[in-house]
């Protein structure tokens, strides 16, 4: 039975509705391939390049990287077509200008601070390489809603790792001393006066590279399971030259030890397999007057509310990456990246914490305040 037939209750086609669906698959699928072809171009140095040396056409480009014309005139096009490249017009010497081999094209000052400024809030090079990473795990996933098994953070592909922190960087060079901190009840004062820190879920150690760096009296300890982002971590913060007051060490978020005036968790609990146990171990561990500060990404406690731009972009990362890894072990409590406000500061409270609240907020994170 079809929609269009009586007695179903639903309405008939919409040829209209229909063509606009269409049109946004059409749209999707061209962001769906643009990201790929991004991320192959940051690879090779291509957006460094058309930054560096200036506008080019698809053969002067060649010529400057020692690639293949026709492989970059394709992508050429392709990033012009995205808007993630400029077309300039084609180069009036050639005997047909208006063809792509004659084509020229260059960055915008707002592209060259997108795609090739790792310092910038404005960055995005890493979503190229976290994204792509994530639809690897199709096969993967595909099995996991046949048995609910998980797919743990480690079992990623590599460039999940590298990408993920690139991602998140920016956001915490922009925020995390200037904004987050700042919002905690006396975490400020703390840290420069001298503070036993732990990062729980650091990864490649953004966060705890950007705050040593900010907070020379104060001692961090980087803390997790995935030994080869502690690595880089180890090597990354002896070449930002803060090794003596960062340190790393592998272990899950429940196996803290001694005791902490601030701990931190960014972008990580709701991957866990087990965040109460985490906030528990962080409770134990955190001194009387301490805080725990949650970076979580930005989500909201109706279905409504998610249905925006923004939401379809963390509820269709959250199906990819952070669910599975919530379902990768026992107790498997899938947690996800949309928990929403009100679930995050119940588990704070059953976790022991005399208050859990949003201290303050980006466009993409929510920052809470956890106090004993």
């Amino acid at each position: 039975m079809t929609a269009t037939e009586p007695g179903t209750g639903e309405r008939e086609l919409d040829p209209q509705a229909l063509e606009e669906l269409v049109g946004q698959v059409i749209a999707d699928a061209g962001g769906a391939l643009t990201l790929p072809l991004a991320l192959l171009g940051d690879r090779l140095g291509l957006f460094v390049s058309l930054a560096s040396g200036g506008p080019a056409t698809a053969t002067e480009l060649a010529e400057r990287t020692g690639l293949a014309e026709r492989y970059l005139r394709e992508w050429l096009l392709a990033m012009a077509a995205a808007g993630y490249v400029t077309y300039q017009g084609g180069d009036p010497g050639t005997e047909d200008p208006d063809s792509a081999r004659a084509a020229r094209y260059g960055l915008s000052p707002e592209q060259t601070e997108a795609f090739t400024n790792p310092d910038s809030p404005g960055y995005v090079v890493g979503a190229f390489q976290n994204l792509t990473a994530a639809t690897r795990m199709l096969d993967r996933l595909t099995d996991a809603f046949r048995t609910g098994a998980g797919i743990g953070w480690h079992e990623q592909h590599p460039d999940m790792f590298e990408g993920t922190e690139r991602f998140f960087r920016p956001g915490y060079l922009a925020n995390l001393t200037s904004m987050w901190i700042p919002a905690l009840t006396g975490v400020e004062d703390q840290l420069k006066g001298g503070a036993r820190v732990a990062d729980v879920g650091c990864g490649l150690g953004a966060s705890t590279i950007i705050m040593a760096q900010a907070y020379p009296a104060s001692t961090f300890v980087g803390v997790d399971y995935h030994q080869p982002s502690l690595e880089l971590a180890t090597q990354r913060a002896a070449a930002a030259g803060v090794s003596d007051r960062a340190q790393f060490r592998v272990a899950g978020a429940a196996d803290l030890d001694g005791t902490y005036d601030f701990i931190t968790f960014f972008d990580c609990l709701h991957d866990m397999p087990d965040p109460l146990s985490a906030l528990r171990a962080a409770r134990a561990a955190l001194a009387e007057h301490g805080r725990v500060m949650l970076v979580e990404p930005m989500s909201w406690d109706s279905v409504a509310d998610v249905l925006n731009p923004l939401g379809r972009l963390m509820a269709g990362a959250s199906l990819l990456v952070c669910l599975p890894s919530g379902l990768s072990a026992p107790p498997a409590t899938g947690l996800g990246n949309q928990a929403g406000p009100t679930r995050t500061r119940q588990l704070a409270l059953e976790a022991g914490f005399a208050d859990a609240r949003v201290a303050t907020s980006t466009d993409v994170n929510l920052i809470y305040e956890l106090r004993p």
